[in-house]
């Protein structure tokens, strides 16, 4: 298994969220607002991904996202039906998108899209393949504001 943290040298700044994939997103906002006093700071539908999001803030700025589906073709569903609810990706904040895919790529790591993709909020995203880290999509995020 090659080396994530070497891979993406020093476009790697911390973690920017963990996904997790839920079948009623008012109902998972809901519990974890409650249960740890987390707000909505975004909430958005990603017709091209067939989801509906939320991204809750820790106070240490990492974030948790909820992702439902919104029709049966999506990921998320298909996720849901094989895994039930939990957790369905960690995602890196990168500085450079670009970079951090070309030293992926250069690690002998796959990619799942041949070119990044537009994610939450307008972030630019693209995932290493599980199979490469250890059964964990992992997720590359640099936000609009790099």
């Amino acid at each position: 298994m090659a080396n994530l943290s070497a891979a993406l040298g020093g476009t790697l700044l911390g973690i920017d969220h963990v996904g997790l994939a839920v079948r009623d997103l008012d109902e998972a906002i809901a519990r974890w607002s409650t249960t740890f006093g987390l707000e909505v700071s975004h909430r958005e539908i990603n017709e091209s991904q067939g989801i509906e999001e939320a991204m809750l803030d820790l106070a240490d700025g990492t974030r948790l996202q909820l992702l439902a589906p919104i029709n049966s073709e999506s990921t998320i569903a298909k996720f849901l039906e094989r895994s039930g609810e939990g957790m369905q990706q960690l995602a890196f904040r990168v500085t450079d998108i670009e970079e951090a895919m070309a030293n992926v790529l250069s690690a002998g790591m796959r990619l799942i899209y041949p070119e990044s993709r537009i994610g939450t909020a307008g972030s630019l995203i693209n995932f290493v393949h599980p199979k490469d880290v250890g059964g964990v999509l992992v997720e590359l995020v640099q936000p609009v504001d790099h």
